[in-house]
Parts: structure tokens; C-alpha cells; sequence
């Protein structure tokens, strides 16, 4: 929103209290955009009482005072929908931090405001409509090449009426040019605003039966994520929460990728800035910010802003799914998003609940994800919102209020483990602590797609797993020797694995990145491996001679092993297991 729009009303301020600021004599509403200050820094209604009008502040309110003015815009908080935000880098509230540095540098000045989008850049639309046709709320009515990578299309705003297409014009143009009129006179062009607290309408939210293929093998294998679904990613601090959700960015099966740093260290952010530029998309070739609008809103920025950049993201990701597109929406995290809540409570002096966060957090917290969902849109295309958020409970304490309220939305839990992460082993996902509640309505299409067997194979992992728990207990208290052979065999099996299968190398050029065939194969030779040594133990081989073979520990090398060598390489592993096991007996 630009503050240019006509001001409805102008009041004063009373009161200033960090982010939060008082004022008398302002006619507004709830969520009212306003502009506070002589500055005209930008702020929002939330709460009226009486003639106080209460305002949050998106910027540094240090240097204001009572006195001055604050103007009321009287529209809510939107973002500017259109062409041109893929490739682009936005604060909490959409502003383009690329297009204002340009302007004044790394410190941006306050009070600043750009359009979310280019109102200036000229766009070559291509009609998917004729004069004559009926077009209702939503349609496609034609589209733009808006990277090498997406395909924009130009939607009839949501609350549109629709009507009769009188005019249609092809040709480069604007995005506040219109490019179709209709006979009730409306004029649509490429260019929408939608307020962010609002979700987008669709027809239906179906039941997902499609994963979103991550690459990760632990995600994949055990614990996976449908495509419309929602996943948390708790850990502490070091385990490796902002690796994983970038991983996921970089190689989810996802058509549109946005990233929300919110709240995160200023390092990291800027690793992911100057990351994303640089890396091809695993999917097209084409740059990997050509499907990716980046969200930064670092510690250091305003808590307000904070607490909005969250609505923000997931507004442009329904934008992109109402054109029919999955999208992957990555929050990091929404800790620092309920902490901001929290500190804005705390100086509005409402009652607070556990530890101090607001009563409503679980309640925000449910708005959030519920707008994650596979739907059925206006059009009658099909898309999907995929939200996976980071949270970062202090000392990994999973029992804290923003981890807890999460866990009793979401459907997905990647518990990340400290423990895990001192030991080297990454992603350091904690597979007895974490679960998926999609991996029946999945289990189809991996059978169908990848392997008819994939469900079994998983269980066979998962018990295993299991069975190595039970037994470190008492490792831990008599030691591995003295368990039977077959206990001690089952170890051997666990740490493969553990180390072939669920460990996996983020920088390493193959390794990063799992097909879910390659998933399935790796576990296959280790299957194998378990299978032969069980027969060969039961031929009266001792496990001494059955764990010395040199065959086994080349299973430990098949990740890092090219995508299109794999197959082979099990093969060969698989069938020297076997000759070395069966020369034992």
C-alpha cells in the first residue's frame, strides 16, 4: 500500500511505547493501515477503546512524540499481487529491500515506502480470453512469462463479480494497465491487492494424496509431507533447523518456493540472500530465485514488522496456488513470530497466559497453518500450500508453550536432537521423537510411483530402529559383547542404517539431494545385507567374521554415489555381500 493513497482521517498521538503507540480524536477501524509521525511511519490498528485508538508500529519509533499527527489510510494491511515478485527480496510488510537499497543503501531510511511490485515495468500479456466469453470470479484470463521458470497467470480478482469480456488487449503493458474489460464495466488488470489477515477464498480443501518430494531421505522414507500438508521442525540451537528448512527450499518438488526468514540472525538471512542467486534449480537448470520470493525480517528489524511478515508470505503463496501451483512456504521460524506477539501483549498490558505469551498464541498459530491445504480453486484448477515451520524452543525444551500448541496443529514432526547434531550425524532428526500422520494416505503413490513394496521396506527399517533402542540400554549397561549374537547383529544392521541411510550431507554436490528411488534402493542393499548375514549366522558363521567382510562398508558410500551410477552399485554391493557371507560356511 502506498502512502500516497487518500487519507480518511488524521488524529494525534497521545502515547509512545516502543512499537506500540496511543492516539486521540482518529476515526478507525480494526487493522486500519495508518501513517504515525511526521515520518509517516507505517502501523496498523489493534485495539479502540473509547476515543484511544491503539497503533503498532512497523518501523523504529524513537524521535516521535506526542502531538503529531497520525493519518488513517482506512484500508487494511495488503500486499500488491502480480507479476515481478519471484526473484524478489521483501521485508515484513513487502517492501523491496533490493529496490530501496538501490535507492539509499544498506540503512534504509524510515517512513520509506515502495510498491510491493513494479508499477512501471511493462509486461507481455498473452489472452486466454476472447470478447464474448463469461468469466467469473478467478478465471485465468491470460498470462505472462514472468521468469524463465513460471508461467504467470492473470486471474479475475476473487471478489470480482464477472461478467460478459467486451475488450481483451495482447500486447505489453503495465500491471495497473487494463487488459480485459467486461460489461459491468469492471477493468481487470494484472495487478491485485489483497489484505493479508484475510485468506484467500477457494471451492474446497481436499484430502492430499501427493508427498512433497524432499530429497531428504529421513523425510522422505519415514516421515513424509503431503503436498498441501504442514510439518514443524523444533530443535535447539546448532541442531540445524535453518539447514534443513533451506535444503527443503532448494529441492522440494514445489513449483513456488517462499522463504520467511522471521526473526532469524542477520548472518543467516544473508547466506540465504546470497545463496539462492547462485544455485541452479535442481528441476529446470534455470536460477533457483526464479521460483522463490524471499521474505527477510531479521532480529534486528522491528518486532512489529515481524509479526506481520508471516501473513505476508502466505498471502503471496495463495496468490500463486489460486493460478494452480504447489507452492512450498518455509517459516523460520515461528518462535521469534510469537515473541513478537508477545512483547506487543505485554505493552498493550493484556493478561498474559503461559510464559508469558499471549492467551490467543495457540489460536494465531491455528490461523496460520489452516491456510496450508491441497484445494480446489475458483478456476477449477487444483493447488496446494505446503507450510513448514521452524521452531526454536529455548534449550530444545519441546514442553514450552509455542512447540507444544504447534504440535496439536500440524501433521508432520521433525524433531531435531542436540545430540544428534554433536555427534555429526545431520540432518540431526531425532526418528524415535519424530512422526508424519500422512504416510497412509501417501504409502499409494510411493507404491505406485516408486516401488509396490515401499511400505513394507519403511516398516522393516522402522522396527529395526526400534529394536536397536531397546538394545543400547543395555549395551549401556553390560556392553555390546555380551549380548547374543543375533542382538549384536541387529546393531550392525541399525548403524548402517543409520550412517548409509539416515545421515545425509547438505553440501555435498550428489548427496544433497535423494530421489525417493534412490531411497528405496539404498535401504534395499542394506536389507540385503541384513537377510544374507542372518542366513550366514544361522549356518553357524560367527558375527565376528559375518561384520569383517569388506563388502558391507561400501553401503556407507551410496549417497555420495551419482544418481544415475546407483543402481548398479547396489547391484554389485549386493551380490558381493552374498559371495563373501556364503564363502564363510
Amino acid at each position: 500500500m502506498s502512502q500516497a493513497e487518500a487519507i480518511t482521517d488524521t488524529g494525534e498521538i497521545e502515547s509512545v511505547s516502543g512499537p506500540v503507540v496511543t492516539a486521540t480524536d482518529l476515526d478507525a477501524q480494526m487493522n486500519d493501515v495508518v501513517y504515525v509521525g511526521d515520518e509517516g511511519l507505517m502501523g496498523e490498528v489493534i485495539e479502540i477503546e473509547g476515543d484511544i485508538t491503539t497503533i503498532q508500529v512497523y518501523e523504529e519509533t524513537s524521535g516521535i512524540g506526542p502531538g503529531e499527527p497520525v493519518e488513517n489510510t482506512g484500508e487494511p494491511l495488503t500486499v500488491d499481487l502480480g507479476p515481478g515478485m519471484l526473484d524478489s527480496i521483501y521485508d515484513g510488510v513487502q517492501r523491496p529491500l533490493d529496490v530501496l537499497e538501490d535507492e539509499m543503501g544498506a540503512f534504509l531510511d524510515r517512513g520509506v515506502d515502495a510498491p510491493g511490485i513494479d508499477l512501471e515495468k511493462e509486461w507481455e500479456f498473452e489472452p486466454a480470453v476472447e470478447e464474448g466469453d463469461e468469466v467469473e470470479a478467478g478465471d485465468v484470463v491470460g498470462s505472462v512469462d514472468e521468469t524463465v521458470s513460471i508461467e504467470h497467470k492473470v486471474l479475475v480478482p476473487p471478489n470480482s463479480e464477472g461478467g460478459e469480456v467486451v475488450s481483451v488487449e495482447s500486447g505489453s503493458f503495465t500491471v495497473e494497465e487494463t487488459v480485459v474489460e467486461l460489461d459491468t464495466g469492471e477493468e481487470i488488470q494484472m495487478h491485485q491487492e489483497w489484505p493479508v489477515r484475510r485468506q484467500r477464498p477457494t471451492v474446497e480443501k481436499q484430502t492430499p494424496t501427493e508427498p512433497l518430494v524432499s530429497g531428504q531421505r529421513i523425510l522422505d522414507g519415514l516421515f513424509p509431507l503431503a503436498k498441501g500438508g504442514t510439518a514443524a521442525i523444533p530443535g535447539p540451537f546448532g541442531s540445524g533447523k535453518t539447514v534443513t528448512q533451506q535444503s527443503l527450499a532448494k529441492f522440494a518438488d514445489a513449483d513456488i518456493v517462499v522463504y520467511i526468514g522471521c526473526g532469524e540472525r542477520g548472518n543467516e538471512m544473508t547466506e540465504v540472500i546470497e545463496d539462492f542467486p547462485e544455485l541452479p534449480d535442481p528441476q529446470t537448470g534455470n536460477p533457483l530465485m526464479a521460483r522463490t520470493c524471499l521474505i527477510a525480517n531479521t532480529s534486528n528489524m522491528p518486532v512489529a514488522a515481524r509479526e506481520s511478515c508471516i501473513y505476508t508470505g502466505i498471502t503471496i503463496g495463495e496468490y500463486y496456488r489460486d493460478m494452480g501451483y504447489d507452492v512450498a512456504l518455509m517459516a523460520d521460524s515461528t518462535s521469534r513470530w510469537a515473541e513478537a506477539m508477545r512483547e506487543i501483549s505485554s505493552r498493550l498490558e493484556e493478561m498474559p497466559g503461559e510464559e508469558g505469551y499471549p492467551a490467543y498464541l495457540a489460536a494465531r498459530l491455528s490461523q496460520f497453518y489452516e491456510r496450508a491445504g491441497y484445494f480446489e480453486n475458483q478456476n477449477g484448477s487444483e493447488g496446494s500450500i505446503s507450510v513448514i515451520g521452524a521452531v526454536s524452543p529455548p534449550g530444545g525444551d519441546f514442553s514450552e508453550p509455542v512447540t507444544q500448541n504447534t504440535l496439536r496443529i500440524v501433521k508432520t514432526f521433525w524433531a531435531l536432537d542436540s545430540d544428534l547434531a554433536e555427534r555429526r550425524h545431520f540432518p540431526a532428526i531425532n526418528w524415535d521423537e519424530s512422526y508424519s500422520l500422512y504416510k497412509d494416505q501417501l504409502d499409494p503413490y510411493f507404491e505406485e510411483n516408486v516401488v509396490d513394496d515401499w511400505s513394507e521396506q519403511r516398516q522393516w527399517a522402522v522396527d529395526i530402529l526400534d529394536e536397536e533402542a531397546e538394545l543400547e540400554e543395555i549395551v549401556q549397561l553390560v556392553g555390546k559383547d555380551a549380548l547374543p549374537e543375533d542382538q549384536q547383529l541387529t546393531l550392525e544392521v541399525a548403524r548402517y542404517i543409520r550412517e548409509a541411510w539416515l545421515q545425509q550431507n547438505a553440501l555435498h554436490d550428489v548427496d544433497r539431494y535423494c530421489p525417493p528411488e534412490k531411497t528405496y534402493a539404498i535401504l534395499s542393499g542394506i536389507k540385503s545385507f541384513h537377510d544374507e548375514a542372518f542366513e550366514a549366522l544361522d549356518a553357524g558363521v560367527p558375527v565376528d567374521e559375518i561384520t569383517a567382510i569388506d563388502a558391507a562398508p561400501r553401503l556407507n558410500r551410496l549417497g555420495t554415489t551419482p544418481d544415475d551410477e546407483y543402481e548398479e552399485e547396489v547391484e554389485e554391493i549386493e551380490q558381493q555381500i552374498s559371495e563373501q557371507l556364503r564363502e564363510l560356511y
